[in-house]
């Protein structure tokens, strides 16, 4: 039976990411992965999916400006091959630097200590593995084990998901032309991604099933309604407030019926979406028999990375944190660093940075105003419309604001920031990075920014707080938004000098 110090079950981002950190430290690492390196990050998720969206947003954009500027939007033809073609590409890319970069290793003076595995993982004790690929099996030891085995997309049992005509996330990159039509189940990031992607493309009726009042409902109301007011525009129907009734698949395509306010209506579609959420890849791991501690929803419970059976660790999306790769990656490192005695602090989530691939594009790093009131925070916003910025009226005018919050008191430390627009994943990580730190506005206002930028947007909210803005709240009404909310109190109007 061979030895390991460290053994990684999954080869997506999370597990890789751990994996050669353990490296870093000299641990003797075995990387279990029963199908292919680079996992849902890659095959049929964050890169797949981004590629796509940067394809739609080339297309959605080029077929404006030939509508505007030559009046032939009815001559633009869509090669959905070309694009198929750059969405494989862009996947055997990344899997091909993944998969060098293990193989060089060997060469590179890592052979002694790292090591790969194909095949499905068991736990038969806590530090005995079982890897079966296909008729072999293997026992190995491990001395610490880090479970990263990922999510799937969750599956309804009363939706005949065939994986070709009612699809998830993991097959919807296989289909060869767009469709006519297709309805989307789940107004959550993923379906109002796909949503954004197939609309922007312009040959594609899209229908989003919606069971809340409105779409991204963990989000503030502004956000959700400026994405909504562009979904609509792009031709995106939403049906709100709706149950979904049944789907079937009859002739070829998708029949759906739903339900709102009492009143039912029957759809047909070519295609159609589930994206109701993901569920932990937790079975068959022999985690009950284990007695690795589970959530009620099957994640696995963990603290600071380390689940209930101390020389296991669990990271990415099996665990119920943050379903982000950065984050999983990030817990990966940590989990390692812990594992070697490194560590010096718990792992910090507060100023964690997402993004979400709409249209327009939303970033946000800390929390919105939804959170702070749940929690009973008093805080200062400020929102500015890109149309007061100067680069933004450069691009024309595109939809989109930054909006602020920091604490309501003299120190004014930074809360939280959303970013919706053009260029918003670009214009977060400096907010997440004095999130962390600590630090108030003013940090913000003292800095150069680059002229013209959208981020000079970022250093006037930050002006606005302190009272040194060249633009006055109270005459830009119709463009900037400056208030302050006092726990158990009514919205008061906050003033800044």
């Amino acid at each position: 039976m061979e030895k390991f110090d460290i053994c990684v079950i999954g080869g997506g981002p999370a597990g890789y990411a751990a994996a050669m950190r353990a490296i870093d430290f000299g641990q003797k690492v075995v990387l279990i992965e029963k199908d292919k390196i680079g996992g849902a990050g890659l095959y049929g998720g964050a890169l797949s999916s981004k590629t796509l969206w940067e394809l739609s947003k080339d297309v959605n954009h080029t077929r404006k400006r030939v509508a505007k500027f030559a009046n032939a939007d009815s001559c633009f033809i869509l090669d959905f091959n070309y694009i198929k073609q750059e969405l494989d590409d862009a996947t055997n890319e990344r899997a091909h630097q993944l998969e060098s970069h293990l193989e060089g290793l060997s060469t590179e003076g890592y052979s002694n200590i790292f090591f790969q595995r194909k095949g499905a993982a068991k736990f038969l004790s806590k530090n005995e593995i079982e890897i079966t690929n296909g008729d072999s099996k293997e026992i190995i030891f491990a001395e610490h084990t880090i479970i990263a085995t990922g999510s799937s997309p969750r599956k309804l049992p009363t939706i005949p998901i065939d994986e070709n005509i009612i699809v998830t996330s993991d097959s919807i990159h296989q289909w060869t032309q767009l469709p006519k039509s297709m309805v989307i189940l789940g107004a959550g990031v993923i379906g109002c991604e796909y949503a954004t992607i197939y609309s922007n493309f312009g040959q594609t009726k899209v229908f989003l099933i919606d069971k809340a009042p409105r779409i991204l409902p963990f989000e503030d109301l502004d956000v959700a309604q400026m994405v909504t007011t562009q979904l609509e525009n792009n031709g995106v129907t939403i049906h709100h407030e709706s149950q979904l009734v049944r789907m079937e698949i009859i002739d070829g395509e998708v029949e759906y019926e739903i339900s709102c306010n009492g009143t039912t209506e029957i759809h047909r579609v070519e295609k159609a979406l589930i994206a109701v959420g993901r569920v932990p890849n937790t079975k068959s791991l022999g985690l009950e028999e284990l007695g690795v501690k589970l959530t009620e929803r099957g994640s696995i419970w963990d603290d600071d990375t380390q689940t209930s059976v101390p020389n296991i660790y669990a990271i990415g999306d099996v665990t119920a944190d943050i379903a982000l790769v950065n984050v999983g990656e990030l817990e990966g490192r940590h989990a390692v660093k812990k594992i070697v005695g490194k560590t010096t602090r718990p792992l910090v989530y507060d100023n964690i940075c997402s993004i979400m691939f709409l249209k327009p594009i939303v970033a946000a790093v800390g929390m919105n105003e939804q959170t702070c009131k749940e929690k009973g925070i008093s805080y200062q916003v400020v929102k500015m419309d890109y149309r007061a910025i100067p680069r933004a009226i450069a691009m024309r005018n595109p939809p989109g604001f930054f909006k602020i919050l920091v604490t309501n008191d003299k120190e004014m430390k930074i809360l939280g920031m959303r970013a919706v627009g053009a260029q918003a994943s670009t214009a977060i990580q400096g907010v997440g990075m004095l999130i962390s730190m600590g630090k108030g506005i003013g940090e913000i206002s003292e800095l150069i920014h680059p002229h013209p930028s959208l981020i000079e947007g970022i250093q006037e909210c930050s002006r606005i707080f302190l009272g040194k803005s060249i633009f006055k709240p109270q005459v830009m009404k119709d463009l900037i938004e400056y208030k302050g909310y006092i726990h158990q109190t009514v919205e008061t109007e906050a003033s800044g000098n």
